[in-house]
């Protein structure tokens, strides 16, 4: 029997592993809206979308770090979509430059904003349609930070303020409907990580699709008994 058609936000739509993502979603017979900063990733999303899919996406221009914009756009997909059954908490970035004390002065707060500002402000908008009638939340962390994170010490405490985020959210709404679950991501096989390690041994990374298949579980029915749940991928 097949899943009822869900309504699902995706931040970090345009990007490589969202854009996976929204077409895994679409393909199912989802609705998706998405967020976006910029015309042409959004174009860019919706030719890639596939033959007969589009007329399920839809997406307006919104700084989702932003709590005002982030609720502003939560609001907009619950009308256009007639609610919100789960949210792909995606956006983020990777900046890395070397040790805390010679690092940009800018690169600590932009890693707050992109990753964890991004994340809170995304989870706070979408709870309140969320607990009109329950759904599924799924952030994204990192092995990396998880790890560590030597030389990128921005980006390792945004992405384990999202796990704490995430498990704090998880307990917070486990008992009103609402799951909230990481997935924790290794080096994704994407165009900007190849380039930015051309010798690596790309073997043992991950593919976005194959990443989208896990993203698309855990926002699904198939997934309710799971919730405060880090998933290695």
């Amino acid at each position: 029997m097949k899943d009822p058609a869900l309504r699902l936000v995706v931040t970090g739509g345009t990007g490589a592993l969202g854009s996976a993502v929204v077409r895994r979603l679409l393909e199912q017979g989802h609705r998706v809206a998405v967020p976006y900063r910029g015309a042409e990733g959004w174009k860019a999303l919706r030719a890639g979308a596939g033959p007969g899919t589009s007329t399920g996406l839809w997406g307006d221009a919104a700084d989702i770090s932003d709590l005002d914009a982030a609720r502003g756009f939560m609001d907009a997909a619950a009308r256009e979509m007639g609610g919100i059954d789960g949210v792909a908490a995606l956006a983020g970035g990777y900046a890395g430059s070397g040790p805390l004390e010679t690092t940009p002065a800018t690169e600590w707060d932009d890693m707050l904003r992109i990753n964890l500002s991004s994340a809170h402000a995304t989870c706070r908008a979408a709870i309140p349609h969320l607990l009109r009638g329950g759904g599924s939340v799924v952030t994204v962390v990192s092995r990396s930070a998880e790890a560590g994170g030597a030389g990128a010490a921005g980006y390792a405490t945004a992405k384990m303020g999202v796990l704490a985020l995430t498990r704090a959210l998880a307990l917070e709404n486990r008992d009103r409907g609402i799951r909230f679950n990481a997935i924790s991501p290794a080096i994704i096989d994407t165009a900007a990580n190849r380039a930015a390690m051309p010798k690596a041994d790309r073997s043992r990374w991950t593919r976005p699709e194959a990443i989208a298949l896990v993203v698309a579980w855990l926002l699904s029915p198939a997934s309710a008994p799971v919730t405060g749940a880090v998933i290695p991928v």
